[in-house]
């Protein structure tokens, strides 16, 4: 089957561009998706049904406009948004979940291609959730992991979705969980999830994921360094990268760090203790051994039961998760709250009012 466009195709496009990776040549996009709808008109049942229908068949352009959908700000793309997972639901939950962190410069992006093409080799079909950091001064994002996954990019069997953050702590963007739904109902049978992993809390692509990975370097410095910022109490494996060439002394001397300090902590389930095992990205090395791992992860934790009761406990997580978004939703489309903002801000900015006060007062006016 041909390759189609996998990346996002607002709905004011009707063209793909130079830049895009879905292999074909830049042109109309009835020639990668056939009448496909625009996103401004999935507002009725009828037609979330029908667009469900084409995402659950494979239509990589659909999965990418489903998935522009469920991002989507706009109250009424937010309903359809709900609609269309609900619809998409029954068809979800078989896929595997690996989350891989990383600081930058560690390697993450070219150990998933190598990773991702070692899978698509092997039959599997990859969907890569991919997060960029966004500024915190424009809010932009740069979006680049696709040029840097260039076998994933051209690979019919992969799906690569670059997102930004958006200020979400824990690396991950604010609709991920429901991008990962969408991409299990397309029939993607391995789901990675790519944090931006520059030191917030990793716990939230912990609670989405069956599997979190977490990739270290060798020789950077204080081995330990990650213990502080908690990461390896909720590591299902560590793997040291670069372990190649002169780098392949200093991982294993790093690797046999990071086993001794997950000896002091406590295992975060009773059915497993979280290997260190040492992996070239670029190489091409130990990468089989490693999800050889994740497989074995899976296994045991599938026998005891604590699969699906981790994956309960998560359901739960993410609904408290969107209870808040949708108070601060709501708090932020006020009119009342939004025109008596900026004198709380200038007040608390010039220090006659307390931030916890302004706070306070914020919240009463929400009820």
């Amino acid at each position: 089957m041909a390759l189609r466009c996998a990346l996002l195709i607002e709905a004011n496009e009707n063209s793909c561009s130079q830049s895009c990776f879905c292999g074909a040549a830049p042109g109309p996009a009835a020639a990668h998706s056939r009448a496909m709808p625009p996103v401004a008109s999935l507002t009725a049942i009828d037609d979330i049904t029908a667009f469900a229908a084409r995402i659950a068949a494979g239509d990589r352009a659909a999965l990418a406009r489903g998935i522009t959908l469920v991002e989507s700000r706009r109250a009424d793309h937010r309903a359809a948004a709900l609609q269309l997972v609900q619809v998409l639901l029954p068809r979800t939950g078989t896929a595997m979940r690996v989350g891989i962190t990383g600081v930058p410069g560690v390697g993450k992006s070219t150990t998933i291609d190598t990773l991702g093409a070692n899978l698509t080799a092997a039959g599997h079909t990859v969907a890569v959730l991919a997060v960029d950091p966004s500024s915190s001064r424009t809010g932009g994002s740069i979006l680049g992991d696709k040029t840097r996954m260039a076998r994933l990019a051209v690979d019919p069997a992969a799906f690569i979705r670059p997102s930004p953050s958006s200020g979400t702590l824990g690396g991950v963007a604010a609709k991920t969980r429901e991008t990962m739904l969408l991409c299990e109902a397309a029939g993607f049978d391995v789901i990675l999830v790519e944090t931006v992993g520059i030191g917030q809390s990793e716990t939230a692509v912990a609670d989405m994921t069956d599997f979190f990975l977490v990739l270290m370097l060798p020789g950077a410095g204080d081995e330990l360094q990650g213990i502080k910022k908690g990461v390896l109490e909720i590591a299902d494996m560590i793997a040291v990268n670069k372990a190649d060439g002169d780098g392949a002394i200093r991982a294993r001397a790093a690797a046999a760090e990071y086993q001794a300090a997950l000896h002091i902590l406590a295992p975060a389930s009773p059915h497993w203790t979280p290997p260190v095992v040492t992996v070239s990205g670029l190489a091409n090395e130990g990468l089989e051994a490693l999800w050889q791992q994740v497989l074995e992860h899976r296994r045991r934790l599938t026998a005891s039961g604590e699969l699906a009761s981790r994956r309960r406990a998560q359901q739960v997580k993410w609904m408290w998760a969107m209870v808040e978004d949708r108070m601060l939703s709501r708090l932020r489309g006020d009119a009342a709250i939004r025109a008596r903002i900026p004198a709380l801000e200038a007040e608390v900015a010039a220090g006659t009012l307390s931030a916890t006060l302004a706070a306070e007062e914020i919240v009463g006016l929400v009820s």
